[in-house]
């Protein structure tokens, strides 16, 4: 069967490669920014959806089924982001005959819903935060603070990503910040509701990896720490938690069944807790979707989530037992993103002109981009994850130290230098963690650049080698009307300039 990923960058070759292995074709999608990218590389077949923009791209329903019905797809997986958590274009996929890679679309809808996740939660006794239904409007938010006290959480509907969050310490910033939580809401989910929950302080983000089938076998894969973040965003992930010891893993993981039992989901999820300082933890959310820290779990529990999703979709009985399941080593995960931390984490596009990644034992890395990769405005900043595994935490960060060190990348800014700072944080080296350790350390001083010194020879033959590569992908991509010798010209010419602008002359 061809599978059409409905994605791009490091998610959508993570997710081709999988279909390779398990015997299926595999169709891409790209937007005019993306045409000589890895993803569409790839891919047995790519289909141009769109110009640059999401929204007329990979935001695109119609121009997405249209490439699966133009290739003879036969289904389609999300990935992460974009529309994996969209409950109408999962329903649009199965009304078109396709099988769709995800819980289905009622699941998706129910568990999308914040408020409608916490009340499943509660029905099946799992802890949750104390908070609201959605607010009719500020006022309602300061009689909810009120009742339960300041510090209060105010939170989108259909939020997640961070995207809709304000903190509230003060019945003075309760109104701007109800309308901020309430026009992100609109802005990124078409949903201007908010709730608000009792904000716990310095809590650990600590979620479950839970994998359900058709056939009513609903399993987890242990935790993640994802207590790392910048403003509500994830940066690095670990497996399992420095925390957590069996006895809690067993709870956690009997709670995240018991709310997605409740919800009859199936496929790859992940249910999200906050653990507070006093060792409670409390039901938080569900992506109903694969994770981007997925490979940690990978890495420490031997399995592959995106094949066991693809198996699922397709029918599969998925034999595991839940008994059987036993964690192995540590690993961690960070997300290069290309932002610059010299500058306030601002967006770094433009091109790499030079890329090496690291290898060696234990070291992974997840990539959707190349040397001479164009990294547009558009879209997500994410370009690769770094995923190293040890047989334990101290052995998994002491290569984690030495893959960084291998890591080079010049052209862009990219958060590097903020993990190798992080190596020499006593905090972070104990695994003292919180969601908000990373603000506070930000808040301290600024990251300073630590990146590798590139050669500036070595530099210029990269740009020149990656002008001439890519050039030489694009004509493979549409070949056009130059002859030969006529192509070979035009390939150097490019680099001629491209060697001219490094040197400074253009």
């Amino acid at each position: 069967m061809r599978i059409l990923i409905a994605n791009r960058g490091e998610i959508a070759v993570r997710l081709i490669r999988a279909c390779r292995e398990l015997g299926h074709g595999s169709v891409a999608v790209y937007s005019d920014a993306d045409r000589t990218q890895p993803h569409a590389l790839a891919a047995d077949v790519a289909v141009r959806i769109g110009p640059p923009p999401a929204r007329e791209s990979y935001l695109d329903q119609a121009a997405i089924l249209a490439a699966a019905r133009a290739t003879g797809a036969g289904a389609i997986h999300p990935g992460y982001g974009f529309l994996a958590e969209n409950a109408a274009f999962a329903r649009a996929v199965e009304d078109a005959g396709l099988v769709w890679i995800g819980p289905p679309p009622e699941v998706i809808e129910l568990l999308g819903s914040k408020t409608a996740a916490r009340e499943v939660a509660q029905r099946v006794g799992a802890p949750v935060v104390p908070g609201s239904a959605p607010l009719a409007d500020a006022a309602a938010a300061r009689a909810f603070a009120a009742g339960i006290g300041y510090p209060i959480l105010l939170k989108a509907v259909g939020g997640g990503g961070g995207k809709g969050m304000r903190v509230v310490r003060s019945e003075e910033e309760t109104d701007e910040a109800f309308a901020r939580a309430a026009s992100e809401g609109r802005a990124f989910f078409a949903d201007p509701r908010v709730y608000a929950e009792k904000l716990i302080e310095r809590p650990r983000h600590v979620e479950v990896q839970i994998l359900g089938d058709r056939h009513g076998r609903l399993v987890h894969f242990g935790e993640r720490e994802c207590s790392l973040q910048r403003r509500h965003q994830k940066v690095f992930e670990e497996c399992p938690s420095p925390v957590v010891d069996a006895g809690l893993r067993a709870r956690l993981g009997a709670a995240a069944l018991a709310v997605a039992g409740a919800a009859g989901y199936r496929s790859a999820g992940t249910v999200e807790f906050l653990l507070a300082p006093s060792g409670e933890f409390y039901f938080l959310e569900v992506n109903t979707r694969l994770q981007v820290e997925h490979p940690v779990t990978e890495a420490v529990y031997g399995v592959d989530l995106a094949q066991l999703m693809i198996r699922e979709a397709l029918g599969e009985e998925i034999e595991l037992r839940q008994e059987a399941i036993r964690p192995r080593g540590h690993a961690v995960e960070c997300r290069i993103y290309a932002e610059d931390p010299l500058r306030g984490f601002a967006p770094s596009p433009g091109t790499i002109r030079f890329l090496e990644r690291p290898d060696g034992p234990g070291v992974r890395v997840d990539s959707g981009v190349r040397e001479g990769s164009v990294v547009p405005l558009e879209y997500d900043p994410i370009l690769a994850k770094l995923v190293v595994w040890g047989e334990n935490r101290g052995a998994a960060l002491a290569r984690l130290r030495r893959a960084l060190d291998e890591y080079r990348i010049a052209g862009i800014a990219t958060t590097l230098p903020l993990f190798r700072l992080l190596l020499d944080v006593p905090e972070f080296v104990s695994g003292d963690l919180h969601t908000g350790l990373l603000d506070e350390l930000l808040a301290r001083g600024p990251v300073q650049a630590q990146e590798a010194a590139v050669d500036p020879e070595l530099e210029e033959a990269a740009i020149v080698a990656a002008a001439c590569l890519a050039l030489e992908e694009a004509e493979r991509l549409a070949p056009g009307d130059l002859a030969p010798s006529e192509r070979e010209g035009e390939r150097w010419r490019i680099a001629g300039r491209l060697r001219a602008q490094a040197r400074g002359a253009g």
